[in-house]
């Protein structure tokens, strides 16, 4: 394994460059190469066996262009898959999972909420994540249609706003004091969510944790990038790029590819 090697990144869509950008702003040397499965979003309404073999194919085509390391970038593959990916590959691998222990530490009320997609919620991972504290009341809520409008260019959409109130309106009056956003799309969401919900709550997700990760991983293997060439980013959607290159604003290539 080179040095100079990618890291590899996957989602089911835009929302994992939310993750990309925490991770090229904290390793500014390191070469990237992100996938966006923006054909088979959004994830969070498929069958688990469904996330799997999805996740297997990204997980292929980055390691075919070799990459060092991956980060799956999106909360329902890593509920739904990650113990048959570290089973079938030896790369190192890291996953992402709402931000429930960290919204712990901060709550006052003792309520947490959580949006985040039906494939996270319904997760074993995500059950046996959340009786790991009894303590504390997490108010659980299922964004549908949230991913498949940002996918879609909508994200100031009326419609959008609609849905963000009927969904954080209701765990507002049930007193949290943390909102969790338990999908990488939903940090894009973050403008229009503090229009809807109190400013005392605070809106955490797991972009830095896992960029942390990330560099703690290589840092451990010797696998960070030593090279003085400029970093190279590589972002693939296998659909039209214009929606990818909107929410991507940096200097970076964006194409298409039939993966």
């Amino acid at each position: 394994m080179q040095n100079t090697n990618p890291i590899g990144l996957f989602d089911s869509g835009i929302g994992g460059s939310t993750i990309w950008r925490e991770v090229i702003t904290l390793l500014p040397k390191e070469n990237t190469i992100f996938l966006a499965d923006q054909k088979n979003a959004p994830y969070g309404i498929k069958s688990k066996q469904a996330i799997t073999d999805l996740c297997f194919k990204n997980i292929d085509f980055l390691i075919k262009r070799n990459s060092k390391l991956i980060v799956i970038a999106c909360n329902t593959a890593t509920t739904n898959a990650i113990e048959e990916i570290r089973k079938n590959y030896t790369i190192p691998i890291i996953g992402i999972e709402p931000a429930i222990k960290p919204a712990t530490l901060l709550t006052k009320t003792h309520k947490i909420g959580v949006l985040a997609t039906k494939g996270t919620i319904s997760s074993d991972l995500f059950a046996s994540t959340i009786k790991k504290y009894p303590d504390v009341e997490i108010i659980e809520q299922i964004g549908y249609e949230l991913v498949t409008l940002i996918e879609s260019g909508q994200i100031d959409s009326p419609y959008m706003l609609v849905l963000l109130k009927k969904y954080l309106l209701p765990m507002v009056d049930k007193g949290i004091d943390t909102l969790v956003l338990g999908c990488t799309h939903y940090p894009y969401l973050k403008p229009y969510i503090q229009k809807v919900i109190p400013q005392h709550i605070q809106i955490i997700d797991s972009g830095l944790a896992v960029a942390k990760q990330t560099k703690r991983i290589l840092e451990q293997l010797n696998l960070l990038q030593n090279s003085a060439d400029l970093p190279q980013h590589y972002l693939y959607t296998n659909v039209d790029p214009s929606i990818l290159k909107s929410f991507v604003k940096e200097p970076v290539n964006i194409s298409y590819k039939d993966f």
